[in-house]
């Protein structure tokens, strides 16, 4: 076997680790509704759990990467700031609180545009790398999909401009954080990019507690269910998620890591249906195989580009 030959299976062995990556996180994150779901009913609010979950991650994290605590400049300081904005307070919390406004249907498929505003934001900063029309075709049969499995089964949709702007913020947020840590990728090694994340995002996110109605009590931090899924959020959901996400973006893209966000859904239907008892319909069915046909598409076409 040539070196070439080699050195080729190698780099496919290594991309195949990082799409597994990918699909390890989006699994993680959506089986992170059912944990979050067990906090709010124990008192907690949305704002205290996001808090809670990235300072967990970031003590856990700061004792590997510690040796350096800020960026060369600070314009990468703020790019830094940036990605613990946008895929953090302003992602998190524009979720939650749409919820409040609108239905939680709404809020799925709105949240679930962020892989498509990525790509339309690839075409818009880089003129250069222009994405083909086969990933668009891919993305948009995988969103159809994704509505399918939403709605499994019933059909409702209604307009709520408040929620759905809130929710559709949240997606634009994270399109950026997509774009801003493909850049600080390029400069930065992952611990280092994944606590700063983390720092930020928490600072961020800490004015926004004066709006919740009651901070809860010390003593339900105490509680068995809320240690163990906390333990679950910050440190597999949060610390590891985040640095193995970072770590996909940086070799495979943000367009292709982020088409793998349309699989939430499906673990969503299939969770829901293991632990909620909700029933599985055809168009349910239908949905997972067009995210999936949507995906092929996709990363089929653009390779062919």
């Amino acid at each position: 076997m040539s070196n070439t030959t080699s050195i080729n299976l190698g780099k496919s062995r290594s991309k195949i680790l990082f799409h597994l990556a990918a699909i390890f996180t989006v699994i993680v994150w959506g089986a992170s509704f059912v944990s979050t779901k067990v906090l709010l009913d124990n008192g907690l609010h949305a704002v205290e759990i996001y808090i809670y979950r990235f300072l967990l991650a970031y003590m856990v994290i700061l004792f590997f990467s510690h040796k350096r605590m800020w960026a060369n400049n600070l314009y990468d300081e703020v790019m830094l700031a940036l990605c613990g904005l946008t895929s953090g307070s302003i992602y998190f919390i524009a979720e939650n609180v749409a919820l409040n406004y609108t239905l939680v249907a709404n809020v799925s498929l709105l949240t679930s545009t962020s892989p498509l505003l990525t790509t339309f934001l690839i075409a818009l900063f880089y003129r250069n790398e222009r994405p083909s029309k086969g990933t668009y075709l891919g993305s948009i049969v995988a969103l159809i999909g994704v509505s399918l499995v939403i709605f499994n089964g019933g059909f409702k949709l209604t307009i709520m401009p408040l929620g759905d702007l809130l929710a559709l913020s949240a997606a634009l947020s994270w399109a950026f954080y997509s774009i801003i840590l493909r850049k600080v990728n390029v400069i930065y090694d992952t611990l280092f990019i994944t606590r700063k994340t983390f720092i930020y995002g928490i600072l961020t996110a800490i004015p926004f507690l004066a709006f919740e109605p009651e901070i809860c009590s010390p003593s339900v931090l105490l509680r068995g269910p809320v240690i163990l899924n906390l333990l679950f959020l910050g440190l597999i959901a949060s610390m590891a998620c985040f640095f193995l996400w970072s770590q996909a973006t940086k070799n495979l893209g943000p367009i292709k890591t982020n088409n793998y966000l349309y699989f939430q859904s499906i673990v969503t239907l299939v969770l829901a249906y293991m632990f909620l008892g909700e029933s599985i319909s055809v168009i349910g069915v239908a949905g997972c195989l067009l995210i999936i046909v949507g995906l092929y598409v996709s990363d089929k076409m653009s390779a062919a580009k």
